[in-house]
């Protein structure tokens, strides 16, 4: 076997042709080159990158590569160069048999901008193929009494090159009974044959030896030989004859495996030997004989594997007859394919963003992915779909590729995931389709601000309570993810009484759960107003705030403090007057006591719990008020105790007491009296110490009575100068009524400004308390002094001026 790269010369002009043979063509999105075939491995091809407008740098950096469906690689980017290189040695008679055209058709993706560029490449054909025939020694049988120019059919070679480099013609060895004649078929194939020059005699020569040589048209040229045996038989003088030269078919490529297609039938008028025919194929290829079966007696040819349409869309083959006289005839037969909708399309992936963020742009690319279909026709047309109902689209690229793209932005928070089905579906009858799974996870933004429950908070906390318990808990959700998902709490920065909030409550920052830091006092603090702030850990965060009203609850902590009657000083218990003309019901005094706490816990009640005469006194249960409860009588004691107990309603309740002394005579005089008459002093010392104390006492009630005058006078003016006015004709209507004191006013003031007195039996014991307000009965109401009374007139003042002059001469008296 010749070397195919014989008279190329050295390696130099070799690669000048191969450069010069590359060729490249770009347009309406193809780029196109050529090649020869059998270049060594990594032969440079084309400058991918300059066609592309990149620089050779930019290859690996825009992920740059080469996409072809379901076929070997045969070319690869060199990333040094930039160059498009071959990647193993190319054969184009392996890749594309006798075709007139070799191309090879690839896309290469530039994967940043997920684009496709379609790329042709048209392989070359070099002259690397010897012509062959099938055998290397052929019999061929021929009568003794063949006339001249009789043919003789001959097995012809086959050239896998193409075009110059395939079969051009044949030589037949010298000889003086043969000539060598070519035919042409339809397909192109050049046919020989042997013509009888000179008439045979089988008696001198039985069989001749000749040698058929195929040749090319390369440079150098090429060939092939097979050695022919003619053999010279006796007379049979009948060839067989077919009923058609030529026999077609069309089959469906699902017909069923051992089906005949067709019966082939030819005839021979000989008898015997010579007109028994037999059916075989001539010259038939290894697909040929793999594919189909033809009975050699009855001429049926039938299937023995399934036919592919896909694979071979018609098979042509030839059929001789030949008798038993070596006589024979050929029929040519067309077998024809039918497409059949038996493969269903095909999706493949070539690119995809498995995770796209939530606030992307509408039109961000998703996946990039390409359909096919092994049918034609209509059985081969897909139309691609995905469900209306998601924010996404489709939009056709280069050749059967596709862009999966987004229509709007997406919502995390409302599908945090997309589970994307494309469906290819094919138009043929019935239709077939498949379906594809496109998992789509949507990454999250912080778009979303913790939220609370409630817009607002409020609880309880009962005063007193231990540091540190734990007060309420606040809650925010936040329906992001991750880190944007994360709740902190934290109270805002305020102040209360001066103090900052934080003094007195704290909060879990992870939990929300809130912490008294001291324990609360009722009477101090009642309500606080808290706000609470919750945020996310996304960048930047995100936060929200929410109020919580905090309310202390009162406790019974704090006793009935008494007001009035107050305790002296010195622990000296003072005296309340009760006239013995006083009626049931009479107001003695009233006892006015406070609660701290607030509610049930200061609703106070007073009861009388001791006294020196029982039934005598009564105590209002919710007023204090001390009445008598019956009239006066002269046996009861001048001195009367009374306890009284003021009890709060908390639970536990609370109490407090105080002691009255009640003096039971009709005026201080009599008290005096009574009081001194229970036991005289016998000792001296005691009268100096009284006489001190009447002068004391004196000196203060003088001072009492002149501004009582001087009070009176006053008052007595203003009245005589509002008379005279309204006899002027202006009138005393205009003037307002409480610029006149009554006797309901004065007594009301004399008894604002009245003396405690604590007299005992003995003068040595006895001792002043000064003044001290009376709050029971010093309440003046303005409806009292508005209303118009009579003016004190001179005998009720001189009365009391007696009264006084009475209580001067005692002697046994200690204040006034």
């Amino acid at each position: 076997m010749a070397d195919p790269l014989r008279g190329w010369g050295c390696s130099e002009p070799f690669l000048l042709f191969i450069f010069l043979g590359t060729l490249w063509e770009a347009g309406a999105g193809h780029i196109r080159y050529s090649v020869p075939e059998e270049l060594d491995k990594g032969s440079f091809v084309g400058n991918i990158a300059k066609d592309l407008g990149l620089e050779p740098r930019e290859l690996e950096e825009s992920g740059v590569r080469i996409v072809s469906r379901g076929r070997t690689q045969l070319f690869a980017l060199n990333p040094r160069s930039g160059s498009l290189v071959t990647a193993d040695r190319i054969d184009r008679e392996e890749l594309c048999a006798q075709s007139a055209r070799c191309l090879v058709s690839f896309n290469i993706l530039v994967e940043n901008k997920m684009k496709m560029y379609g790329v042709e490449v048209e392989i070359t054909d070099i002259n690397d193929n010897f012509p062959r025939f099938r055998d290397e020694e052929v019999k061929v049988k021929v009568n003794e009494n063949a006339a001249v120019g009789t043919p003789l059919v001959l097995p012809f070679a086959r050239d896998a090159d193409v075009g110059v480099n395939s079969l051009q013609r044949y030589q037949l060895s010298s000889n003086i009974h043969f000539s060598l004649d070519e035919k042409s078929g339809g397909d192109g194939q050049k046919y020989p044959e042997l013509v009888l020059e000179q008439p045979l005699d089988r008696e001198k020569v039985p069989v001749h030896d000749l040698l058929l040589t195929a040749l090319d048209g390369g440079d150098p040229i090429l060939s092939g030989t097979t050695h022919i045996h003619v053999m010279v038989l006796d007379v049979n003088d009948n060839a067989p004859l077919f009923t058609q030269p030529e026999y077609r078919v069309s089959v469906p490529e699902n017909i069923a495996v051992g089906t005949r297609l067709l019966t082939l039938t030819a005839t021979d008028p000989d008898e015997g030997i010579n007109g028994k025919l037999t059916y075989s194929f001539r010259n038939e290829e290894e697909k040929i004989s793999e594919t189909f079966q033809l009975d050699s007696n009855l001429g049926e040819i039938s299937t023995v594997q399934p036919l592919d349409y896909e694979e071979s869309r018609f098979y042509n083959m030839e059929v001789v007859a030949q008798d038993g006289g070596a006589l024979l005839a050929s029929a040519k037969v067309l077998i024809t394919v039918q497409d059949v909708n038996d493969n269903a399309p095909e999706v493949l992936l070539t690119s995809l963003s498995s995770t796209v963020s939530e606030d992307c742009l509408a039109g961000t690319i998703i996946a990039l992915f390409s359909v096919h279909d092994g049918d034609s026709g209509e059985n081969g047309e897909i139309v691609c779909s995905i469900p209306r109902n998601l924010p996404f689209k489709l939009e056709k690229s280069v050749d059967n590729y596709y862009h999966l793209l987004t229509t709007r932005a997406l919502d995390r928070e409302e599908i945090s995931d997309y589970n994307i089905t494309v469906t290819v579906t094919d138009c043929g009858n019935p239709p077939l389709s498949t379906e594809n799974h496109i998992f789509l996870k949507v990454a999250d933004i912080n778009d979303n601000p913790p939220i609370f429950l409630h817009t607002s908070y409020y609880t309880y906390i009962p005063e007193n309570n231990p540091r540190g318990i734990s007060i309420f808990s606040v809650n925010a959700h936040d329906p992001d993810s991750g880190n944007n998902a994360q709740v902190t709490y934290a109270l805002a920065e305020d102040k209360f009484q001066g103090t900052p909030l934080s003094s007195y409550v704290s909060i879990n920052s992870d939990t929300g759960a809130l912490y008294a830091l001291r324990s609360f006092d009722y009477e101090q603090v009642r309500e606080l107003q808290l706000w609470v702030t919750a945020s996310d850990n996304g960048d930047p965060p995100l936060s929200s705030n929410v109020s919580l009203s905090l309310f202390i609850l009162d406790q019974n902590d704090n006793a009935p403090e008494i007001l009035y009657p107050a305790l002296p000083i010195d622990g000296s218990t003072g005296v309340e007057l009760a006239p013995r003309s006083a009626e049931p019901g009479y107001l003695v005094t009233k006892v006015v006591a406070v609660d701290r706490d607030s509610g049930q816990n200061a609703w106070l009640s007073y009861r009388l719990l001791k006294a020196s005469e029982p039934g005598l006194f009564t105590v209002g249960l919710h007023t204090g008020e001390v009445r008598t409860a019956r009239a006066l009588l002269d046996r009861d004691a001048i001195k009367q105790n009374l306890v009284v107990v003021v009890q709060d309603h908390g639970q536990p309740p609370l109490s407090a007491t105080v002691t009255l002394t009640v003096a039971v005579a009709d005026s201080i005089p009599d008290v005096l009296a009574d009081l001194g008459s229970l036991e005289p002093s016998t000792d001296p010392d005691d009268s100096g110490l009284t006489l001190y104390l009447v002068v004391a006492v004196t000196s203060v009630s003088c001072v009492f009575l002149a501004f009582v005058i001087a009070l009176l006078t006053l008052r007595l003016r203003r009245w005589y100068t509002s008379r005279a006015l309204q006899a002027s004709g202006s009138g005393l209507a205009g003037l307002p009524a409480s610029h006149f004191v009554g006797v309901d006013g004065v007594r009301a003031f004399l008894q604002t400004y009245s003396h405690e007195v604590s007299l005992t039996a003995d003068s040595r014991g006895s001792h002043v308390i000064f003044p001290q307000p009376n709050y029971a009965d010093t309440l003046i109401s303005q409806e009292s002094c508005e209303k118009s009374e009579p003016l004190l007139i001179p005998e009720k003042i001189s009365a009391k001026e007696r009264e006084l002059e009475v209580l001067q001469k005692h002697g046994n008296w200690s204040a006034y």
